[in-house]
């Protein structure tokens, strides 16, 4: 298994399939959220606030609404 870094798995693209990808603005969120360093700039200003046992990082759950919403959820 490899390390991972950030909140979000490294993205793969590849060419040349039939299939349309209709939310591909999110990997452009995605990426810059990394590449800014406010995945982990979030999860560690939201630390003092997770529980000893808890499974889900709040930073994580924060983008994902955030997400989620920029994508036209409600």
């Amino acid at each position: 298994m490899k390390k991972r870094i950030g909140s979000y798995p490294r993205v793969r693209m590849e060419g040349g399939g039939r299939a349309v990808v209709s939310q591909a603005g999110g990997v452009l969120l995605i990426e810059t959220v990394r590449k800014a360093g406010l995945d982990t700039a979030i999860s560690a200003a939201l630390t003092p606030w997770r529980k000893a046992r808890t499974v889900h990082d709040p930073g994580k759950i924060l983008l994902d609404v955030a997400l989620a919403v920029a994508l036209g959820g409600d």
